[in-house]
């Protein structure tokens, strides 16, 4: 019996120890993970931001001084070293976030994650992540100031990696059971094509093919026009392109094809946008030119911006810059500023190719048979055997839908055209926009950028304010890229692009003022061929207005401006909704609900209920008028909110006012009334589950952890205001992720803030701790040192030392 028991009790001890030292499943390693000596008890603890560090490389000894919001200020004697310290420092603050992000970017999170992620990671690969990359690279090389720059900053990096001990790591390192690889330049460009992708990797090609075939051209061009009939556009509507003499790309005789596509790959957040603008001289009360910046993103721990100065000879730069990629992105020096939204332009396209056989060695192309090429892409995945991906290329692009992959015919395919597979310099780009003085330095800088297309804001001291759309834009013919298109005809290529010289812009126009918030660039009158791809129509106009309105703008009206929750969507549809539906079949409790929303001022503040009818009402209205869009065997995508509107207001009596599953013909009026009653049954059931339905608490905002939201590590609950139409465009989990004003005096005086904190530590005080101001609408006044001897608001040093 003792035996027995002895046995038994090394069983137990053996399977426990087992499983408290081996990953199972989603589990991390118990016995690791709790481990006082490695595990997550030693992230519970400050930021080392003290003494002297040796960095192997550095020539020259680096400053960094940290302020009260734990933002680095770092003074180098060059910019080899400079590069080399944010490499460094970043990496210190930020790692696993700069690492998981390239592995989503590349294609390689079953490496980490297991086979679940396998079909996220082939997406990937066959969007041609890896590819874009690495034609990005390749121009990279070409120039050795960039080269030196960018392996700088991978030394940097990998500095810190090799300071760490396991017990060091991350706690998500902990939580995944995986250890930091070494840092490379590759990872950076996956990083950009990471952004690049986000931004600008959109498209509805396929879906609006299959809406072609179902609906027709007369009955598509009604839904989804090239122009609203509100246009506020970035370019003001007076501008004179009569000068452009360009010759245009004819549009082909040849027929579109159109095939029924059943699914498409997931697409970027739609949400993604910003506002960014800036006032002139005359307009600004103190006669400084003044910038704001407002890039709407994710909403995510750790923040998608890390803030940084840096300075050296040749530059004094201050304000948001991305994990794992060199210098400011959005911010400004003693000189300049600048800020960027997404330009949002069409520039992903989609081919039929018809292969010469099941090999899909060949395709076909102008009558004749071209080769393809092959890229095996290996996908490793966790405690499992290597995938093997064959990707197949065409003078298009990769091959991205075919038999193996969302497809079912072995000699067809559709291949992608995408302006982020173009090679480009994006460290060049922002290290001349770091070091800018002036507008000629602001547009040399931002000239050769390719993608994604972005409207660039900028404002100087010297008084000057201007605006480009800047992007290399194909010159399409009219129509091109709305739909799938032959991939056997020359004539269906791209034909050329657009010069840059003639890219929509205007520099101190007369209205003392430029502005975007992703709304259409140009009017009508541009002559190069512009879709309306999803442009903003109603944050555009409410900053538009704004700014006209005001005679002398002050930095209170900025950050007004940019706090501001007026609901023009709702101010331009709720009272005709109100007027034409039959209320004589309400009850007494809807008509309670009824008349709170009657008298909402359209602002959707955090203790308002209207503003949560609103929502509720809007969107199960947008439902109903769309049912004809819900299809499970085709992929198809229903009109814009813009749209919608205009087809409630002025077509109430159209077919797809009527619900399909329904016997009665009903029209827009009746569809104000059935989606009443919903919503009124929705926020009925949602009060008696979580209590008062005000819109802080139905809205819900939260940033959340990057590996699925953890709560533990994420801030739920946000009294935050706004909506994705509103200029504070706070929704659920998706809005404002780095305000910044500048006034560009002589040093330029700024604010920010964003919904984070520098820390990628979830233990430390500086995770979060902007996240309450952002959400009330408040900033904090930004240091930028011009002296790195002056220790007025810094609460640490520390020196990097050259290790000979």
């Amino acid at each position: 019996m003792k035996l027995l028991k002895f046995m038994a009790s090394l069983l137990l001890t053996v399977v426990v120890f087992y499983a408290f030292n081996t990953k199972l499943g989603a589990i991390p390693p118990i016995g690791k993970f709790l481990s006082p000596s490695q595990g997550i008890w030693q992230n519970d603890k400050d930021e080392s931001i003290t003494g002297n560090v040796e960095i192997e490389g550095l020539s020259k000894d680096v400053t960094v001084k940290y302020d009260e919001q734990l933002i680095p200020h770092i003074f180098a004697k060059n910019d080899i070293d400079l590069y080399k310290a944010q490499g460094y420092i970043t990496a210190k603050h930020r790692l696993w976030q700069m690492e998981f992000q390239t592995l989503a970017a590349a294609g390689r999170l079953s490496e980490i994650i297991g086979e679940k992620a396998l079909n996220y990671d082939r997406a990937q690969r066959r969007k041609g992540m890896i590819y874009g990359a690495e034609k990005s690279l390749e121009v990279i090389k070409a120039d050795e100031a960039s080269l030196a720059y960018l392996q700088a900053y991978s030394d940097g990096v990998n500095a810190f990696i090799n300071e760490l001990d396991p017990k060091d790591y991350p706690v998500e390192y902990k939580l995944l059971d995986y250890k930091p690889e070494a840092w490379s330049i590759e990872k950076t460009t996956h990083l950009l094509m990471y952004m690049t992708d986000m931004l600008c990797g959109g498209d509805s090609d396929l879906e609006y093919t299959n809406l072609l075939r179902k609906l027709g051209q007369e009955r598509f061009d009604l839904l989804f026009p090239d122009f609203f009939d509100v246009n506020d556009p970035i370019i003001p509507k007076e501008t004179d392109w009569s000068f452009i003499d360009t010759e245009m790309s004819e549009i082909p005789q040849s027929e579109l094809p159109l095939d029924s596509i059943s699914e498409t790959m997931e697409k970027p957040h739609p949400n993604n946008g910003s506002n960014n603008w800036a006032v002139s001289g005359n307009k600004s009360y103190s006669g400084n030119p003044m910038l704001a910046s407002d890039p709407h993103l994710g909403l995510n721990l750790p923040s998608i911006w890390f803030v940084m100065q840096l300075s050296s000879p040749t530059q004094n730069t201050y304000g948001a810059t991305l994990p794992g990629a060199l210098g400011v992105i959005i911010g400004f020096n003693n000189h300049i500023s600048w800020a960027v939204t997404n330009a949002t332009r069409d520039v992903k396209d989609w081919y039929k190719i018809a292969f010469k056989d099941a090999s899909r060695q060949a395709y076909k192309y102008n009558n004749q048979w071209k080769d393809t090429q092959v890229r095996i892409e290996e996908i490793k995945i966790r405690n499992k055997e290597t995938f093997l991906d064959s990707v197949v290329y065409t003078h298009h692009g990769p091959v991205s839908y075919d038999h193996t992959f969302k497809s079912d015919d072995e000699k067809m395919g559709y291949a992608m055209k995408w302006a982020g597979h173009i090679g480009h310099n994006f460290t060049r780009l922002f290290y001349k926009l770091n070091n800018g003085k002036n507008y000629d330095d602001y547009l040399n800088a931002i000239a050769s950028h390719v993608a994604p297309a972005q409207n660039f804001a900028f404002a100087s001291t010297d008084g000057d304010i201007a605006i480009w759309v800047q992007g290399q834009f194909p010159n399409k013919w009219k129509g091109q890229g709305k739909f799938l298109m032959d991939g056997s005809k020359p004539e269906h290529d791209w034909q050329s692009f657009i010069p840059q010289k003639l890219n929509a812009h205007v520099k101190n126009p007369d209205r003392g003022f430029v502005s975007s918030a992703n709304q259409h660039p140009v009017d009508a009158s541009y002559p190069f061929y512009v879709f309306n791809d999803g442009y903003e129509i109603y944050r555009n106009r409410i900053i538009n207005n704004f700014l006209e309105s005001k005679e002398k703008i002050t930095i209170q009206d900025f950050k007004d401006l940019q706090n501001n929750n007026f609901n023009l969507k709702a101010s331009e549809l709720l009272p005709h909704m109100i007027k034409h539906m039959d209320t004589s079949q309400l009850t007494p409790d809807e008509l309670d609900v009824l008349n709170i929303i009657k008298s909402w001022n359209f602002y959707s503040e955090t203790d308002q209920i209207a503003p949560s009818i609103w929502d509720a009402w809007w969107t199960k209205l947008y439902a109903l008028v769309w049912d004809e869009f819900n299809s499970d065997n085709v992929a198809l995508k229903p009109p814009f909110t813009y749209r919608t509107i205009n087809m409630l207001k002025n077509y109430p009596n159209d077919p797809f006012m009527d619900i399909v599953e329904t016997p009665e013909k009903e029209t827009a009026n009746d569809l104000f009334l059935i989606a009443f009653k919903e919503a009124i049954k929705e926020l009925t059931d949602w009060k008696a589950e979580h209590g008062n339905y005000n819109w802080r608490g139905y809205k819900g905002t939260f940033v959340g952890h990057l590996l699925q939201a953890l709560p533990a590590f994420s801030r739920l609950d946000l009294p935050i205001g706004g909506d994705r139409n509103t200029v504070n465009a706070a929704d659920v989990n998706h809005g404002p992720s780095w305000r910044m004003i500048v006034e560009m005096s002589s040093p330029p005086k700024a604010l920010g803030i964003y919904p984070g904190g520098q820390s990628g530590n979830p233990g430390s005080k500086y995770y979060d701790n902007f996240i309450d101001k952002w959400a009330h609408g408040e900033y904090f006044d930004i240091l930028f040192m011009q002296d790195q001897n002056n220790n007025n608001g810094i609460i640490a040093t520390q020196t990097l030392k050259s290790r000979q």
